[in-house]
């Protein structure tokens, strides 16, 4: 297939990780996928009993992706895989690992991943998924960074479907969502580039924020789940607002000191697009409204996949170049936080530039 591009107390803190110098490991390669219908807020706003100018006013989104009916998560991660592949020059076999980040898998088994991995043709890859809901791409980055230690490469995939699970009448979740992926391919870079630090952070006190009740094996899919509308992804959503805005902005911080930089220096600012005004109020206490980086506005909220997205639209927009510092950051169910600080280098593999 070749698709085309397109703690109950206290505050939460993580440990900081890092990547050993000798082993420098960066993302040499960026792509994404969004699919080609777009839904404006007077679609969504209907069935929600909300309108247009309500939606945008209280999130920052005019309009979002839905995907096709026959497309699913591994359909949307494969391209954005390829556009990811064909953008550091390599090939699917070259691969070693191949991970995707997503809360909304085809299927319960086998992982979306492993399907992905036929799709492209990445037959020497382990495949696997990771779900941190929203902030899964970031800890799949922090994960492979460190498989990669003794070298190869490896392929992030943040993908999501969530048009599938929202209620389209819950006016608190239906707005938000679109659907799509992004990608990043992982491999060797010049000393002193690519992944700096890490920071990942899960507090299970607080799952109850963000959740789908049924579908596991608590609550088995039954005719009275489904009468009770227990697929459907659920949020607090002045909670989750409240707890990122007291969390992020001090792990970030954190990170940033760990990197020994200051909020200054941060060249570009990635963050999970939840929401216009949330992501506004985030920059602003991390200190880093200047070096923001948005797509909300245009695909809303894409769960795992709207870091990649973002980070993949800024590598081909505004551009991020050699030595530039990029900060990542996610927040999502668990409640998880993730946030990954990296020296950009030239986006060639090591290895291939001499």
């Amino acid at each position: 297939m070749t698709p085309s591009s397109g703690s109950s107390t206290g505050r939460p803190t993580g440990i900081p990780t890092g990547i050993p110098t000798e082993a420098c490991v960066g993302i040499v390669g960026t792509g994404s996928y969004l699919p080609a219908r777009v839904v404006d807020n007077d679609e969504v706003g209907g069935p929600a009993g909300v309108g247009a100018e309500w939606i945008e006013r209280k999130t920052g989104i005019r309009s979002r992706r839905r995907a096709a009916a026959g497309e699913a998560t591994s359909d949307l991660a494969a391209h954005a895989a390829v556009a990811a592949l064909e953008a550091a020059g390599l090939d699917p076999e070259e691969l070693r690992f191949l991970v995707v980040a997503t809360s909304t898998p085809d299927q319960p088994q086998p992982a979306t991943a492993c399907i992905v991995q036929d799709l492209i043709g990445a037959r020497n890859a382990a495949a696997f998924d990771l779900n941190a809901v929203c902030s899964g791409f970031v800890f799949g980055l922090a994960t492979v960074s460190r498989l990669l230690g003794d070298g190869g490469y490896g392929l992030v995939i943040g993908a999501d479907l969530y048009s599938r699970i929202v209620d389209p009448a819950d006016r608190r979740t239906a707005v938000l969502f679109g659907d799509g992926a992004g990608a990043a391919v992982l491999g060797p870079v010049p000393a002193g580039h690519g992944v700096l630090r890490t920071r990942l952070v899960s507090d299970g006190a607080k799952r109850g924020l963000i959740e789908v009740p049924a579908g596991g094996s608590r609550l088995p899919a039954s005719s009275a789940t489904l009468d009770a509308g227990l697929h459907h992804f659920r949020m607090i959503g002045r909670d989750v607002r409240d707890y990122v805005s007291e969390h992020v902005p001090p792990m970030l911080a954190e990170l940033i000191l760990a990197a020994g930089l200051t909020p200054s220096d941060v060249d570009h600012f990635v963050p999970h697009q939840a929401n216009g005004l949330m992501l506004a109020d985030l920059a602003d206490r991390a200190g880093l409204a200047e070096q923001v980086r948005l797509t909300v506005r245009e695909y809303g909220n894409t769960g795992a996949a709207s870091v990649p997205i973002t980070l993949d639209e800024t590598v081909r927009g505004v551009g991020v170049h050699p030595g530039q510092t990029v900060l990542l950051a996610a927040f999502g169910g668990g409640m998880s936080m993730a946030a990954a600080m990296l020296r950009w280098s030239a986006g060639m593999p090591a290895s291939r530039a001499a």
